[in-house]
């Protein structure tokens, strides 16, 4: 190639990478067969660049991510002032609000952002000269309509990797039901009535009075980042959100994978997105829309994901009505894998964990559980396995989860069971160099041959 050829291609290719001025918009939550970027409008580089160079030019990652499991009323005028943990670091951030369950349109009256003033279980304090005003579409104020989401324009602020961001929603009077998670694990603040205008933008936080365990109206930060090659989305139910971890440590399983990722280098490293939401189901609406409902919204859309992991059907299983048929979960895994496929995702099945001791265990259900992990590990459904049911199950008790895992109701786990998970991760199968998702992902991605699962990495190692 001569050298003006070069000198054009790259001036074409930085051209194609640069992100859109304008990134928000208010839209309704697509349906399973909506199109790639109903949701959010999603940049070019981290869906349409080889990992390699998009560890090189700066490029928008996911980097924290919740689900949304229902509505809540908020005190009439109350600011939210909501804490969440970043997986990846980068120059600048923008964030993503929702209104899918709400049943009013959500206007927004002030929204900021800031670093979060070190401390646990945290302050509603933010580090002085970081807090900063977002803007939609150039505008301080958006409306969304019910069912819809929307996200931010890009707002210039450095973030590290593992930093803490401070997410302040004043939400205009009578906007309806809050849809939020309801367990964030995270320690979160309020500002009551008639706090009024200016209460986002206030630095020290005196104003946040209140405090409350859950997120409202935040389900994602992205970053604009050159340490990064994409995001992993943890799709799953309670053992994915955190229940039964030490709050304000940020012991999920998906955080400590994350802060294990960080150690490799960038063409390999990924972000962490935790669309765990406590109760949900693989089959059917429980807390939360279905993992089948929600895919698209939580994983397929997410900024940048190149992987996702599975870890879905233990609420199924013990919840009424009980799901009995193990291929009724080989249907919806495939069907998972399918639709992540076609936008170039790759898929990592998870096996189900033990819950014998629980009050919801039966041995009737522990077979139905036993049957599902089976066909999982046959390595016929997923691009590979994760054998999380090897990682905890007491060898004594296969039924159970070891004692020392156990966080004392024999579902959940405590924080050295998440460790366990998140140390048995083969990072390998995370971070091949699977390539964009979206409409142009054949020409990166070739689905592989599914495999079976491999033994689980020890602990530590």
């Amino acid at each position: 190639m001569s050298r003006t050829r070069r000198m054009l291609a790259a001036l074409l290719f930085l051209t194609l990478a640069a992100p859109a001025a304008h990134t928000a918009t208010a839209h309704a939550v697509p349906a399973d067969t909506a199109p790639a970027y109903a949701v959010a409008a999603r940049p070019a580089v981290p869906d349409g660049t080889a990992p390699h160079a998009a560890a090189r030019v700066p490029a928008w990652t996911g980097s924290w991510e919740t689900g949304v499991s229902g509505t809540t009323a908020l005190p009439p005028g109350a600011a939210v002032r909501n804490a969440v943990h970043l997986t990846v670091g980068g120059t600048a951030v923008r964030v993503r609000l929702s209104n899918r369950l709400g049943t009013e349109p959500l206007r927004l009256d002030e929204v900021t952002v800031a670093r979060q003033r070190p401390g646990r279980p945290g302050s509603p304090a933010a580090v002085p000269g970081s807090l900063r005003a977002v803007t939609f579409r150039g505008e301080r104020t958006a409306v969304l309509p019910s069912g819809a989401d929307a996200v931010s324009d890009p707002v210039r602020l450095t973030v590290a990797a593992g930093a803490d961001l401070l997410v302040t929603v004043r939400p205009h009077p009578g906007s309806g039901p809050a849809t939020y998670h309801r367990d964030a694990l995270r320690t979160g603040f309020v500002a009551p009535y008639g706090t009024g205008t200016g209460t986002a933008a206030e630095e020290a936080g005196t104003a946040y009075t209140a405090v409350t365990g859950s997120w409202y109206y935040v389900t994602g930060v992205d970053v604009r980042t050159t340490h990064a090659a994409g995001t992993v989305v943890a799709l799953g139910d309670s053992l994915t959100d955190g229940i039964g971890t030490t709050p304000d440590t940020d012991h999920r399983w998906p955080d400590l994978l994350a802060a294990r990722l960080r150690d490799l280098p960038p063409q390999r490293r990924l972000g962490v997105l935790n669309a765990g939401i406590s109760g949900n189901r693989l089959l059917r609406d429980g807390t939360g829309p279905s993992a089948l409902s929600r895919l698209t919204a939580d994983a397929l859309t997410r900024t940048g994901v190149r992987v996702l992991v599975v870890f879905e059907g233990i609420n199924d299983i013990k919840g009424s009505p009980a799901a009995t048929d193990a291929e009724a979960f080989v249907r919806a895994y495939r069907t998972l894998v399918t639709r992540a496929h076609r936008r170039g995702v790759r898929v990592v099945g998870v096996t189900l964990t033990p819950f014998g001791g629980h009050r919801a265990y039966t041995p009737a259900r522990e077979a139905v559980r036993q049957s599902v992990n089976t066909l999982i590990r046959g390595g016929e459904i997923f691009d590979a396995v994760l054998d999380f049911d090897a990682v905890v199950r007491d060898p004594d008790r296969p039924w159970r989860i070891r004692p020392d895992y156990d966080c004392g109701d024999h579902l959940h786990l405590g924080d050295a069971g998440t460790r366990a998970l998140a140390d048995a991760v083969d990072l390998a199968e995370l971070t091949v160099p699977y390539g964009p998702s979206g409409p142009d992902a054949p020409v990166w991605f070739t689905p592989r041959s599914p495999r079976p699962a491999t033994p689980p990495r020890s602990a530590g190692s």
